[in-house]
């Protein structure tokens, strides 16, 4: 069974406007998969439909098979904290360590104190960040700052890893870095579903590619026609 399906979904806005026309895909556990278009193509509403921040008007999103239309609004905390989010501005807090940036999620999720630290190092060792776990966000580089973001997202152990363009305010050589830090974490199992309009970038990547366009999707590209 896929570990996330989209079958004929569309949403309609109250304006009137069709982000999303229809469309189907569906993604393996521990696949890598890239979501490009330009702006407006309804990449971030792909990402908000499965965040249950936005509910479909038509069709049926589906994660490990369970209608995400069916989760009230009470259970929609928990079904997040199955999910990692990596945003374009990391949305870290400027008065905290990187280590309490970290801690902060799994002591909402209830985890105890020792596992915390566990994870927190652990996560900071795999994007490099380890030596820096007491520095405040302020004093990173904007790369660093998006690797602490990736790491928040993964230390949560997420069923799925969101990011909605991690790299648009990077230089191009600190995006590849980025793009190629989702590959290392896809790597080791994690499934990684990336939005951005860097199509150039995505390409390099050599993974599977979605591609939207005026809310449709237009290209299932799979390298090796596989």
């Amino acid at each position: 069974m896929p570990l996330l399906t989209f079958e004929n979904v569309s949403k309609r806005y109250p304006s009137g406007q069709d982000a999303l026309r229809d469309i189907s895909f569906s993604m393996d556990a521990g696949e890598m998969v890239f979501l490009t278009g330009h702006s407006g193509a309804g990449k971030s509403t792909v990402l908000r439909l499965i965040h249950v921040a936005e509910r479909a008007s038509r069709g049926t999103v589906l994660l490990e098979g369970r209608n995400l239309a069916q989760i009230r609004p009470r259970g929609i905390p928990a079904l997040r904290r199955r999910l990692g989010m990596v945003f374009q501005d990391h949305r870290l807090l400027l008065d905290r360590s990187l280590f309490d940036n970290l801690a902060l999620p799994l002591i909402m999720a209830g985890v105890s104190r020792g596992d915390i630290g566990r994870r927190v190092r652990a996560a900071l060792d795999r994007v490099g960040l380890l030596a820096r776990e007491r520095a405040l966000p302020t004093a990173l580089s904007a790369g660093e700052q998006q690797r602490v973001g990736i790491a928040r997202a993964i230390v949560v152990q997420p069923l799925l890893l969101l990011a909605d363009e991690p790299t648009g305010n990077l230089d191009p050589q600190l995006a590849a870095d980025i793009m190629g830090l989702f590959a290392t974490v896809s790597a080791q199992g994690t499934t990684v579903l990336v939005a951005s309009h860097d199509l150039h970038l995505v390409r390099k990547m050599g993974k599977r590619v979605l591609v939207l366009e005026q809310g449709r999707l237009i290209d299932d590209f799979r390298p090796g026609g596989a």
